[in-house]
């Protein structure tokens, strides 16, 4: 018999019972668990259980669950007006994050910015843009990058299962070449090889409009692309008229020690995808770039009915507040030297740990059987999480062979619960047998 929804569920076990009833199988989820309230790095179920939260609402929460700068910013907004559509009515707020977001932006030339509402509507319009500019059709990405779940976004992601399995066929003009990962024996040289492959074997420079990369994978393995490779894309794309597009959807607002990623690679990308942690939490996604790309698109080629939301953009002009008042890329680059070196301290008691690797505080370890590097251990790294969010921790695993744990904490989060969260993450991996 069917729970009535209008009964208050308390228990896990009862509002997942009504979620099955409810929604589509394809709509994952990680855990059995339903949040009833936030703060920082902490959640508390409906049944009253803590969790510290290493997973950040996958990268959403660069500045904690219910920052509030944030919700003050947000609750003044709504007092104001919560939606005109930007194309319809514009608002300032959306003109001055556009400024903002431009001034803390890469690059020595004059840029743009418009605002979407996910991070795939933004690596959609990314790739729109860069066509518009060369004339040109060709896109290329990289294997293990992560893009969206958008058709485009499927075709731009180099991983099948579980994005890209049973939706095709994708769009066309569509190439991947391979990432750098040295762990795996992907040498930057082999990964420039790659490309040249591509412009022998499938298509050629001149038809290519864009090339796009994460600077830290992130669904892939949090494998970061050396600076030098990202110097050699921009050499090829300065030499072919290509646009080197910076996927930052998961890397920017502060999570890798500076605002955006590529501000690491000594040269700039043309065009800049933004999401996830901007806003801190209320959808919202940005394309930045340089100016005389970014008009190209013709007027109403951009935009969106909710695109640009005013209480988003109030979100997002209070994180930037955040971020110089706290001053969140110094705690950034802490908090990743605190990750780094509780991790490597797990590495050196556990066999099964091969890598500890990252960015700022864009840190992940990778799991092997045994230690052996060729045989990727998914089924551990299943078991660990379970173990984890049994004693209170929120992990998420990523890579292409799923072997891969991330870590996405609150750069808000105290030095303690920093430690905490290690500590069970470490009570977890002996528990799963790492």
């Amino acid at each position: 018999m069917p729970l009535d929804p209008k009964t208050p569920a308390q228990t896990n076990a009862a509002l997942m019972a009504r979620r099955k009833a409810a929604l589509p199988s394809g709509l994952g989820q990680t855990y059995e668990v339903f949040a009833a309230r936030a703060e920082g790095a902490e959640i508390w179920d409906v049944e009253g259980k803590r969790y510290i939260d290493f997973a950040g609402g996958i990268a959403v929460l660069n500045t904690g669950h219910r920052h509030p700068k944030i919700v003050e910013a947000v609750k003044q907004q709504l007092d104001q007006y919560h939606h005109t559509c930007f194309q319809v009515l514009a608002y300032e707020p959306y003109v001055e994050l556009a400024e903002r977001l431009i001034a803390k932006t890469p690059g020595n030339f004059a840029k743009k910015a418009f605002f979407l509402s996910s991070g795939a509507e933004a690596v959609e319009n990314a790739i729109k843009i860069a066509r518009a500019a060369t004339k040109r059709q060709g896109v290329i990405a990289f294997g293990g990058g992560f893009h969206g779940r958008t058709l485009m976004g499927m075709a731009l992601t180099g991983k099948v299962a579980p994005y890209k399995a049973g939706f095709g066929p994708f769009p066309a003009e569509i190439y991947h070449a391979e990432f750098p990962n040295a762990l795996h024996g992907v040498s930057v040289a082999d990964a420039l090889k790659s490309l040249e492959h591509l412009f022998k074997y499938d298509i050629e420079p001149e038809r290519v409009a864009a090339i796009i990369l994460e600077p830290v994978q992130g669904e892939g393995g949090f494998y970061v692309a050396p600076p030098e490779f990202a110097q050699a894309l921009r050499a090829l794309c300065d030499k072919h008229g290509i646009v080197l597009i910076a996927d930052e959807v998961q890397t920017g607002a502060g999570r890798t020690g500076t605002w955006l990623a590529c501000e690491q690679w000594d040269v700039a990308p043309d065009l800049i995808t933004m999401a996830k942690s901007m806003a801190g939490g209320f959808p919202l996604s940005a394309v930045i770039g340089k100016a005389e790309i970014m008009d190209k698109p013709g007027p109403g080629g951009l935009g969106g009915t909710y695109a640009g939301n005013p209480l988003a953009c109030a979100a997002a002009l209070a994180v930037l507040d955040v971020f110089e008042e706290e001053k969140l890329l110094d705690r950034s680059k802490a908090v990743g030297e605190r990750l780094r070196k509780g991790l490597t301290a797990l590495a050196s008691q556990h066999k099964s740990i091969l890598d500890v690797r990252g960015l700022g505080a864009m840190i992940a370890i990778e799991l092997f059987k045994g230690g052996d590097i060729t045989q990727p251990d998914a089924d551990l790294t299943k078991r660990v999480c379970a173990e984890a969010i049994q004693r209170g921790l929120v992990l998420l695993s990523c890579g292409v062979y799923a072997n891969v744990i991330r870590v996405l904490v609150p750069l808000t989060a105290s030095d303690a619960i920093l430690d905490e969260g290690l500590a069970v993450l470490g009570e977890s991996l002996k528990a799963a047998g790492a």
